[in-house]
């Protein structure tokens, strides 16, 4: 019957209706012609390229039948279907997510190696739709498909991956990885944050270049893919490590600062650092991040001025405060003597002084957001201003918290803050097996 088989091939190029009739039939025989088998992909795939709509979501529909019963072209049909991703018709993709899926339910390793051959050579916006379909529709499909081998496959190809990403598909890959066994267990959350740590390229010489916003964003956004992971047993210090070493230096930290979006990265940088100290390890040579820390503090923390007017509130930064001295506070248990100044005097005089001039404008802001809510519905506070007055109150209160505990001769470390911007932590979800709480920061374009 092979003639027969041939006529069908032949009708891809005869009318609508042939196409599709030709369309269906070629799966459905494809099994008894192995010999023909290039020569009937090679005119499926012409189908798939139709310039009628509807011929060629038959066409992509038919597609996996090529493979129901002949795995091997698998790579090569989920490699056709994984560039036909990139198509803008809704309708169309949604046949090319479903005949994937078909496809991945015959021979899901098969499936993939097709979709990964395509994030491996193809341009980036196949790259970045073939991403999205891994996490959004394959690695959810079940157990059944997703088998501990195929799993094993799918950490191993995002891992090689992960050589050369840029930073929205470096999200997507830990997104992917989030999904899997890793996200599981204390060692799968080491190798995690092992990745993120590598992607960080922290072994590298910065020298002043740390300033630049590449390395800056990539930190950031890396540290950010790392929280999700630390914890007592996974420990952050190789970050902590690199900010104090090589961003908070004075000369580097005002050149971070010195950009467009000066304040808003110092920032950035700085909460990342803040939620990281509570899981570091042990440091080599503490005096010397502690002092780093103390010394960016003292930007944000002036002496009076002489002639200062007692009634007078002073103004602060207190996010970027409330964010050093908590780094300060947590971390300065590792060297606890460097805040007492026992060769100084006049720096312990000075350090004291500065704390009770935040500590004044801290008292004074935090009268005024208490008299600016009182008496506000839960309703009221609802609305985006009096979020950011709730949101200012529990930063200034954490402040006075921490400078309760620093003033103390010796300093105390006693204290436990829940920082400002995080979510109260009756509310907050599992972010182990849940969404990052940091959105992918783009670097590559800077």
């Amino acid at each position: 019957h092979e003639l027969e088989y041939r006529e069908i091939l032949d009708a891809v190029k005869g009318t609508a209706k042939e196409k599709r009739l030709a369309s269906q039939f070629i799966g459905k025989f494809f099994k008894h012609f192995p010999n023909l088998a290039e020569l009937a992909i090679d005119r499926q795939l012409d189908l798939c390229e139709d310039e009628d709509a509807q011929i060629r979501k038959q066409a992509i529909k038919d597609l996996p039948q090529l493979c129901k019963d002949t795995k091997e072209h698998t790579p090569k049909i989920a490699d056709i279907l994984a560039q036909l991703l990139i198509t803008e018709d809704v309708t169309e993709l949604q046949q090319v997510h479903q005949s994937l899926l078909t496809l991945a339910k015959f021979d899901a390793t098969g499936t993939l190696t097709g979709i990964f051959s395509q994030i491996v050579s193809g341009d980036e916006p196949t790259r970045y739709r073939n991403f999205q379909f891994i996490l959004n529709k394959l690695i959810k499909i079940g157990p059944e498909v997703i088998t501990k081998e195929v799993e094993d496959f799918v950490i191993a190809e995002i891992k090689k991956i992960l050589l050369d990403v840029s930073a929205d598909e470096f999200h997507l890959c830990m997104s992917i990885l989030n999904q899997t066994k890793l996200s599981k267990t204390v060692t799968g959350h080491a190798e995690l944050v092992a990745i993120a740590v590598e992607q960080a390229d922290m072994e590298a010489d910065l020298g002043t270049l740390a300033s630049d916003d590449e390395t800056v964003e990539r930190f950031i956004q890396c540290a950010s893919e790392a929280m999700p992971y630390f914890s007592s047993q996974v420990e952050s210090t190789q970050f902590i490590k690199f900010m104090c070493e090589k961003l908070l230096p004075l000369n580097v930290w005002n050149l971070i600062g010195a950009g467009e979006e000066q304040h808003t990265t110092q920032l950035r940088l700085l909460k990342v650092f803040a939620e990281m100290c509570a899981f570091c390890g042990s440091l080599d040579k503490p005096t010397e991040k502690v002092e780093a820390i103390y010394n960016v503090l003292l930007e944000y923390m002036p002496l009076p001025p002489a002639d200062a007017d007692m009634n007078e509130t002073p103004s602060f930064q207190f996010s970027h405060a409330e964010c050093l001295l908590h780094a300060l506070h947590t971390l300065g248990k590792q060297a606890a003597e460097f805040l007492t100044f026992p060769e100084d005097a006049a720096k312990l005089k000075d350090f004291r002084s500065r704390l009770q001039y935040l500590a004044r404008g801290t008292q004074g802001y935090i009268k005024k957001l208490q008299e600016a809510v009182k008496g506000k519905t839960t309703e009221e506070m609802k609305s985006e201003e009096n979020q950011i007055k709730a949101t200012a109150l529990k930063t200034t209160s954490n402040i006075s918290t921490l400078i309760r505990d620093l003033f103390h001769t010796p300093p105390s470390f006693k204290s436990v803050i829940h920082l400002s911007w995080l979510p109260p932590k009756s509310k907050a979800v599992d972010t182990k097996t849940t969404a990052k709480r940091h959105a992918a920061i783009t670097f590559e374009e800077n």
